[in-house]
């Protein structure tokens, strides 16, 4: 068994506080604000934990706050997160996985195994080779639509492209302008390829490698839950946004027929990726919002750039569920067993989920004056890795966004070190108690 420091899921939570700490320092420098503008320590702090997690919640507007020093420092931090979060997870998933099949072999390597440095050096090359690709693609799409479409000069263009591409794929959400992306919200050519980038981000490296290199029958188990399920919430997310605010004046009410499907597309999209937003999100019914705070809860594949509890924690409880209302003996999924180590992994990271998040909107709304749907919001897009709100965020008391910085934090990193701890520690009973069945329901 693992122990101490040099355990995996510890070294993950000792880089990103190392990288948090070091990002926080700098946009405290004078140089990372615009001239006349100063950062706070919880500025710095909320904005360092938001970036380098991959929230993209904000405290200060961030295209007139920082300096373009800043805002190229909020590109490294996000690059440096996503990636970080992508690689460390995948790596981990290997040592898992690696670490469990020797379990099952009964052999005596199963506590001195080490991952082959090989593969750590493939899934290195391939979470960097295919992030940078993606966003390169998706910064020239949207630097040709910027300048040709709407006038900007080349290199104004190129810069927005770059910046809202690589928050697009690292499901930041943040944009250059105070109303994220409202300006764009009939334009194909910006909400399309933003939405495709935050997708892609979302659905995690092994799912995305698997796309990339094998036929369909090959795909793992893994893979066949990840796409459709993800592919459904998006669809749940849009028919949602389409049939409550269809006609709502504050939302989509003033578009035509192409335009609401476009918007009802992208805002299906946004709750289980980035979070962008082209119309007024505190305009949004509270039957919408509910139906953002299960998408953005559940999050995006494992190992990608979203938080929340993971589509397939989500997809494995609606087959223990649907195993246990048949009175099937076991769970199967498409051909395969699923162990009963996995399901208990998938229920207490969700659980676990539910009362992190239900205990910071309490804490919310106990400390402020706002309602509950706009806090269940905020605590949830922080626990997802979303940056989606209805504009409170800002007007948290210190109290309020500490504790939206550290639900940042454990929706990010929590689930990843997590569910390896679980599964790296596991070990056999010598021995078991009497049975005995307690009433349920």
């Amino acid at each position: 068994m693992i122990t101490g420091w040099r355990h995996p899921a510890r070294l993950v939570v000792l880089a990103f506080l190392a990288a948090t700490a070091a990002g926080t320092v700098l946009l405290m420098l004078p140089v990372a604000a615009e001239p006349g503008r100063t950062t706070g320590f919880m500025q710095a702090l909320f904005t360092a934990v938001s970036g380098i997690t991959g929230t993209g919640l904000a405290v200060v507007d961030t295209g007139s706050h920082w300096s373009v020093f800043g805002e190229v420092l909020l590109l490294v931090l996000w690059q440096v997160g996503g990636l970080g979060i992508m690689t460390l997870a995948s790596v981990l998933a290997l040592l898992v996985s690696h670490r469990l099949n020797l379990q099952m072999q009964l052999t005596v390597k199963t506590e001195t195994n080490t991952l082959n440095l090989g593969q750590v050096r493939r899934v290195v090359a391939g979470v960097v080779t295919i992030s940078l690709v993606v966003e390169a693609i998706g910064a020239v799409v949207l630097a040709l639509r910027f300048w040709l479409g709407y006038g900007e000069s080349f290199g104004r263009a190129l810069y927005s492209g770059v910046f809202h591409s690589i928050s697009s794929f690292n499901s930041v959400g943040l944009a250059l302008y105070p109303d994220s992306l409202m300006r764009y919200a009939t334009d194909p050519w910006v909400c399309l390829p933003i939405a495709a980038l935050s997708v892609t981000g979302g659905l995690g490296f092994p799912v995305l490698f698997e796309l990339l290199r094998r036929h369909r029958k090959r795909w793992s188990l893994h893979t066949k839950i990840t796409v459709p399920v993800y592919l459904g919430l998006m669809a749940f997310g849009m028919l949602v946004v389409l049939v409550v605010e269809w006609a709502r004046a504050g939302t989509l009410g003033p578009y035509g027929v192409g335009d609401k499907l476009l918007i009802g597309l992208f805002h299906g999209v946004m709750p289980g990726s980035s979070g962008f937003n082209t119309v007024d999100v505190a305009q949004l019914q509270p039957a919408t919002l509910l139906a953002y705070d299960v998408l953005m809860f559940v999050g995006g594949g494992s190992a990608g750039t979203t938080g929340g509890i993971k589509v397939t924690t989500f997809a494995l409880l609606a087959f223990v569920l649907l195993a246990e209302v048949r009175a099937e003996p076991s769970v199967h999924v498409m051909g395969r067993r699923l162990s009963a180590e996995v399901q208990r992994q998938a229920v207490t990271v969700a659980l676990l989920g539910v009362g992190v998040v239900m205990v910071s909107t309490l804490v919310l709304l106990a400390t402020t004056s706002f309602r509950l749907d706009a806090v269940l919001v905020e605590t949830t897009a922080a626990f997802g890795g979303v940056g989606m709100s209805t504009g409170i965020t800002p007007q948290l008391s210190p109290t309020g966004q500490l504790v939206i910085i550290v639900l940042m934090f454990i929706g990010r990193v929590g689930p990843i070190t997590l569910v390896s701890s679980l599964a790296l520690r596991e070990r056999r009973r010598r021995y078991e108690l009497p049975e005995e069945r307690p009433i349920v329901g």
